[in-house]
C-alpha cells in the first residue's frame, strides 16, 4: 500500500472517478425509478384536474343557459296568463252587461205591468167611488130635504 502524502484537501485519484461513476449510476437509477413515475403521476393529476375544471365550466355554462331558458319560458307563461286573464275579464264584463240589460228589461216589464194593474185598480176604485158618492149624495139630499127622491 502506498501512502500518499499530499498537503491538498482533495486529491484526484481512482476513488474520485469511481465515486463519480457511482453517483451518475445513482442519478440514472433514481431518475428511472422515482422521478419519471412521479412526473407521470403529477402529469396525470394535472390532466385530471384540467378535465374536471373544464367539466365544471361546461356545467356552469349549461346551468346559465338553462336558467335563461327557464326565465324566458316564465316570461312567456306570464304573458299568456295575463292575456288569458284579460280575455276572461272581457268575457265576464260582456256577460255581466248582458245579464244587467236583461234584468233591466225584466224590471221595466214588471214596472209596466204593475203600472197597468195599478191604473186598472184606480179606474175601478174611481168607478166605485163615483157610484158610492152618487148614492151618498142622494142619501144626503134625502135627509136634508126630508123626503125620498125618485131615481
Amino acid at each position: 500500500m502506498e501512502v500518499v502524502s499530499t498537503i491538498g484537501l482533495i486529491t484526484i485519484n481512482e476513488t474520485v472517478i469511481i465515486e463519480l461513476i457511482s453517483f451518475l449510476i445513482f442519478l440514472f437509477l433514481i431518475n428511472r425509478i422515482m422521478f419519471r413515475p412521479l412526473q407521470n403521476v403529477m402529469g396525470e393529476r394535472e390532466a385530471h384536474i384540467e378535465e374536471i375544471t373544464s367539466g365544471i365550466e361546461k356545467s356552469k355554462n349549461q346551468l346559465s343557459q338553462m336558467n335563461e331558458q327557464v326565465r324566458a319560458q316564465e316570461l312567456t307563461a306570464i304573458k299568456e296568463a295575463n292575456q288569458h286573464k284579460k280575455n276572461l275579464e272581457e268575457d265576464g264584463t260582456i256577460q255581466a252587461n248582458s245579464v244587467l240589460d236583461e234584468s233591466r228589461k225584466e224590471i221595466q216589464a214588471i214596472k209596466l205591468e204593475s203600472q197597468q194593474y195599478i191604473n186598472s185598480q184606480i179606474t175601478k176604485a174611481r168607478a166605485e167611488i163615483k157610484n158610492e158618492s152618487q148614492k151618498l149624495a142622494l142619501l144626503i139630499m134625502e135627509k136634508v130635504l126630508d123626503r125620498r127622491l125618485a131615481q
